[in-house]
């Protein structure tokens, strides 16, 4: 049994106002044609299909050609859906009854009163796989504990037990789908700079209890495992959807099972269907040096017009850089992204906040002089007495 894993379509999303419909659909070709090579069985949607809550018609007509068409190309395709935090759980199940008619199961709210509605048993050949679909759970979908004070992680783990409880005879491998923040992923800085989905807290793997064979996640950007465990995992987006997410190897993964569990899985790397560019990549130049620097770029090797951000020193003191940018960029095609003014201290500090789960490698005494050089520029060092009030900070919370 082939499944295939992908989150955090985000389809309507502008990239700095410039519409992405036409990356989409490539991607969206693109994964068509997997499902065909890869002869897929279930295809996994953990998440953030579309970008807002109310999304245009015209991404809502993405989605549904896509499932009319893969369902036509693989009449064995079984597709579950699930909503993200992005999505609108009401408006993602509306079309809930026409899509039943191509073996899609769409999952928008999770109801406590009947936890058995995210629960899919899937026959696929002479086989049998269950699924959760849990979609993104808010405080008020949550069953309460009956006693001890409620917290959203154990509300969480309930929500899989109750669930996973009405399975009854186990026939087949059991896979988890959620849209959360597990603890220890790694974040994006500017698609997630928020740590908590709305104010909810991370949880820990441990919600997911051990009855599974594999846990398809979605919300975090980057492709990664989750704590350490090879069968928890998020997909990541198919396509950057920030410049601090441009190195991103942006895949989707094939999970292969038989009857007693999980055998093996394995990235596919999504194309790059359109390039994101800093300008420089590293640091930051002055006007002159920037103005150089878009010149010697040659943007007619790229199949598509790239994405292009500039990054301007903030000691630049001339005023006119706009209209010089403007008359450097005449005539390039390209998606023109705006311009950073970047200060010495934050150009040191982006390759630490371009991927947050290095903050873990560096001590606090580090991060507070990194902190520091962002207002203070020419310093290399927080003060001492700064250093001294977050000792004392540290030790107060391990007494």
């Amino acid at each position: 049994m082939k499944v295939l894993h992908t989150s955090d379509w985000h389809l309507g999303q502008s990239f700095y106002e410039h519409d992405r419909s036409e990356e989409h659909q490539l991607f969206l070709d693109w994964l068509c044609d997997a499902l065909v090579e890869q002869q897929v069985d279930v295809l996994l949607i953990s998440g953030d299909i579309f970008h807002t809550a109310t999304p245009p018609a015209s991404a809502e007509k993405q989605l549904y050609t896509f499932i009319q068409k893969a369902s036509q190309l693989c009449p064995q395709l079984h597709i579950i859906l699930i909503a993200g935090n992005h999505d609108s759980a009401n408006r993602i199940e509306t079309a809930k009854p026409l899509l039943t008619l191509f073996n899609t199961h769409v999952i928008g709210r999770f109801n406590k009163q009947a936890p058995e509605q995210v629960v899919i048993d899937l026959p696929i050949a002479a086989q049998h796989m269950h699924v959760v679909a849990m979609p993104f759970l808010r405080s008020a979908d949550l069953p309460k504990p009956l006693a001890d004070e409620f917290d959203y992680q154990t509300g969480v783990q309930l929500a899989y037990q109750h669930a996973l409880s009405t399975i009854g005879e186990v026939k087949g491998p059991i896979v988890l789908m959620g849209h959360l923040h597990a603890k220890g992923g790694t974040i994006s800085e500017d698609s997630e700079r928020n740590l908590n989905i709305g104010g909810f807290d991370a949880v820990s793997a441990g919600v997911f209890g051990e009855q599974f064979d594999y846990v398809a996640l979605g919300h975090l950007h980057k492709a990664q495992t989750v704590a350490k465990q090879s069968a928890i995992r998020y997909s990541g987006t198919p396509l950057p959807m920030s410049f601090s997410e441009r190195n991103y190897k942006h895949q989707v993964l094939l999970a292969e099972f038989n009857e007693q569990g999980l055998v093996d899985v394995n990235p596919l790397y999504v194309p790059r269907f359109k390039d994101v560019l800093y300008i420089p990549e590293d640091g930051a130049k002055r006007l002159a040096e920037l103005c150089e620097a878009i010149a010697a770029q040659d943007f007619s090797k790229f199949d598509s017009a790239p994405y292009v951000r500039l990054k301007l020193s903030a000691a630049e003191t001339n005023s006119r850089f706009r209209a010089e940018i403007d008359e450097a960029l005449k005539g390039k095609d390209i998606k023109f992204c705006g311009i950073e003014r970047v200060s010495k201290g934050a150009a040191a500090s982006e390759w630490l906040f371009e991927d947050l789960g290095k903050v873990e490698s560096l001590s606090p005494n580090t991060l507070l002089d990194i902190a520091y050089r962002e207002i203070e520029p020419e310093q290399e060092k927080a003060p001492a007495t700064l250093h001294e009030k977050l000792a004392e900070v540290i030790a107060s919370m391990e007494e």
